[in-house]
């Protein structure tokens, strides 16, 4: 079927009411004079402590990496620092929620808004009890008739995505949600995530004024949702809002540390970055708010053109799409203030520098756009810069361990230069200042650990502190994040540092869904961290063997690489988290949104209650079997019909397992296959693989569906092609998105 992309007119973007962009050049020419004057110290420093001053290439590339290093710690400490200071005085009198009172957004109508959830082989009892949670939510709000929510999904895996239509329908039964929650899978998934948003805009989005983006863990109470509405509403020139979301469901030890930073420094961090950014923040691609017929018109993604890493799709989009708003004339806001948005984080370490490897590649590619990407404004080249630093720091830190090592290696094995440079007059004598190198290293640490302890005092402050538990307890747990953070920094950079070689050398990535329950085994976290150790002994050994002294500076950097693997294994466990939060330590309790938080655990959708596999039951089960072929299509082509007539006869014959994932997904989404595959099964005898999954079935369920075949009338179910909001399936070339139109075609078990 063939679709005609429709252009939508603009009116221009008035200006905004607040005139920000002044005080965001004031704001960010006071941080970078703060953090560039702070470096020139730290170098100044550096110059007496090493033992030429900076006299050779050596000590001179030293210097350069230290100075970047520093500059990036610097400019971290001062955006702490600033948020402090915003949060001190009662927020910023320059964000968009302090230009509008409570009374005033509530007199602001709606307007029709879609809820999006792009899903790749996630977990589908989480992702869809979430979406629950956040319908049921705006029910409440009494607001739900202006807002449809759609499950885009990209998986492969027949065992998930046949999972994934079964709980969809579920969850439309349980919430009466017919005409109001669509379920669509691509059968191509070209270009990731934002292939997955951009298709969807194409077909839909002209239906829709703005699109609340999530993620498939994502949580957004629907208070919040219908305020990022309204502001929407009032600001027109605004074309992304992002909230600052807030990491819930910690289980295991790793994600109770990180849940508990999130929630401790975030605040200080968030409200900093959006005071210097303002109207030009970054956009973090999920629990943001988008307006469509702007972000249709100017934020489109051409795929890269240059070579190796930067030619294809854009992995890291969002970043992207929001300079691109900017570009247009467009605002994007970064809005800390608007409470109860959540999302989760990776259960192990493992997991987590998982997902690195795919952001390190992604945001590598912004080199590319910030020196060739035309008309982009400063502040979003700046934001590349920064996502670009957050992994390219790691080799930096360790080039600048290497070279350290070898300014040491030179000084007790080589001869003394006296002149490193030609034709010099007179000798250049070796020094080593032990004051001076303490106080740079006490420096570094103040950068690193004060921010930590002004989030205690704003913590204490505020309300925040009812949270937290007891200012002693508090006070441990910064402490004790501290020393965890420490232990983690040189397994990440060594992580980060292989990603980044591994992201230029353009050596293929895997795209797959996130782990999100899974406890780290001891297989998984010494063969993950073997490399990292044993580049530590031979370092540690040698640094034995150089100096003493050096062994010992090398030790914080060491020990922790030895430690990786018990390390990993202890914070991914669960119950070291359970026997941690009984002591009162990393805790952070869910006070906002407790409705919110209170229906994601209020039950798993699409349990099942058997032990079949989802190909077992969209084949055995009659209920299931019809939801599958609603949405699966016909196939007309004789070579198709060949191919799927070929592979039922082996999936009769010797069950699931005897086909290819791609073959069973071609069988799952074929309606004729589904129909004849159930036919044939229910006619099994006993003693088959198929018999044998029958008897998988309690007697009272199988009596019920056996009576169900007999009666069922034989014959394809009609599908209309209309509008997703009449409730009836809506097809297209690269999928389908349907409603649970077809409830009122199954027939109710007995």
């Amino acid at each position: 079927m063939k679709h005609t992309c429709v252009t939508i007119p603009l009116s221009p973007i008035p200006l905004s009411s607040v005139n920000w962009k002044r005080k965001a050049a004031v704001r960010r020419l006071g941080l970078t004079l703060l953090a560039l004057l702070q470096t020139a110290i730290a170098c100044y420093y550096l110059t007496y402590v090493l033992p030429y001053h900076g006299g050779n290439l050596l000590e001179v590339a030293i210097l350069i990496l230290f100075g970047l290093l520093f500059l990036w710690i610097s400019i971290g400490f001062w955006i702490a620092a600033f948020g402090f200071f915003l949060r001190r005085r009662g927020g910023d009198p320059m964000s968009l929620c302090a230009r509008h009172a409570d009374s005033a957004l509530a007199a602001t109508p709606l307007a029709k808004t879609a809820v999006v959830m792009p899903v790749y082989h996630e977990s589908v009892a989480r992702s869809l009890n979430g979406l629950r949670a956040i319908y049921r939510s705006l029910e409440r709000t009494g607001q739900l008739e202006h807002f449809e929510f759609y499950i885009l999904s990209d998986s492969r895996d027949p065992e998930i995505w046949l999972q994934e239509q079964v709980a969809w329908f579920q969850l439309c039964q349980e919430l009466g949600a017919q005409g109001r929650l669509f379920y669509r899978r691509r059968t191509i998934n070209q270009n990731y995530k934002s292939g997955n948003i951009a298709d969807f805009l194409r077909r839909w989005g002209r239906h829709y004024r703005y699109l609340l983006v999530l993620d498939a863990d994502s949580l957004v109470a629907g208070e919040t949702v219908v305020k990022m509405v309204r502001l929407m509403q009032r600001e027109p020139q605004v074309g992304i809002l992002q909230t600052a979301p807030t990491l819930i469901n910690g289980r295991s030890l790793y994600a109770r540390v990180q849940q508990f930073a999130n929630k401790a420094y975030g605040p200080l961090f968030s409200t900093g970055l959006a005071g210097l950014q303002l109207g030009e923040a970054a956009f973090w691609g999920h629990n943001a708010i988008i307006r469509v017929s702007f972000f249709m018109q100017h934020c489109g993604l051409r795929k890269l053109d240059g070579p190796g890493l930067f030619n294809g799709p854009i992995l890291s989009h969002d970043f992207v799409e929001a300079a691109y708003m900017g570009r247009a004339g467009g605002e994007v806001w970064l809005e800390p203030s608007l409470a109860s948005s959540y999302e989760e984080s990776p259960p192990t370490l493992n997991d987590d520098l998982t997902r690195d490897k795919r952001w390190a590649r992604g945001n590598l590619q912004h080199v590319w756009l910030l020196f060739n990407g035309q008309r982009i404004r400063m502040a979003h080249r700046l934001a590349f810069l920064n996502g670009i630093m957050s992994y390219l720091s790691s080799p930096l830190w360790l080039g600048f361990l290497a070279l350290t090592t070898i300014e040491a290696t030179r000084l007790v094995l080589w001869p003394i230069n006296y002149f490193p440079e030609a034709h010099s007059l007179f000798p250049l004598w070796p020094e080593w200042d032990p004051q001076w190198a303490a106080a740079l290293a006490g420096s570094t640490l103040v950068l690193l650990f004060v921010p930590k302890f002004m989030a205690i005092v704003d913590i204490l402050l505020t309300e925040r502190r009812c949270d937290f538990g007891s200012g002693s307890r508090l006070t441990f747990s910064v402490i004790s994040e501290i020393v965890i953070s420490a232990l983690l920094a040189p397994i990440r950079m060594l992580a980060h540092s292989r990603y980044v070689f591994e992201s230029l050398l353009n050596l293929r990535l895997s795209w797959a869904g996130q782990n999100r329950t899974e406890e780290t085994r001891w297989r998984d976290a010494v063969i993950h961290h073997l490399p990292g150790t044993l580049l530590a002994v031979a370092w540690a050994s040698f640094a034995y063997w150089l100096d003493p002294l050096f062994f010992y500076w090398s030790l914080p950097v060491a020990v922790p690489l030895l430690l990786a693997a018990p390390t990993s294994l202890w914070l991914g466990r669960v119950g070291s988290g359970q026997r941690v939060a009984a002591y009162g330590l990393f805790c952070a309790t869910e006070a906002e949104g407790v409705s919110l938080l209170e229906d994601l655990h209020s039950g798993p959708v699409g349990s099942e209650g058997h032990s079949l596999s989802a190909v077992q039951c969209a084949v055995i089960d009659p209920v299931y079997c019809r939801i599958h072929q609603h949405l699966a299509r016909s196939h007309s082509g004789e070579p198709q019909r060949r191919q799927l007539e070929a592979s039922r006869v082996r999936l009769l014959e010797a069950g699931p397992d005897a086909l290819s994932r791609d073959e069973l997904s071609r069988l799952m989404a074929d309606r004729d296959s589904l129909r004849s595959l159930h036919d044939s099964v229910w006619r099994s005898t006993p003693d088959s693989c198929w018999g044998h999954a029958l008897r998988c079935f309690s007697g009272t369920q199988r009596s019920a569906y056996v009576a169900f075949f007999d009666t069922r009338q034989a014959g394809s179910e009609g599908h209309n092609e209309n509008d997703p909001g009449t409730g009836a399936a809506h097809q297209s070339s690269g999928g389908r998105v349907a409603t649970a139109s077809c409830d009122t075609e199954l027939p109710a078990l007995k």
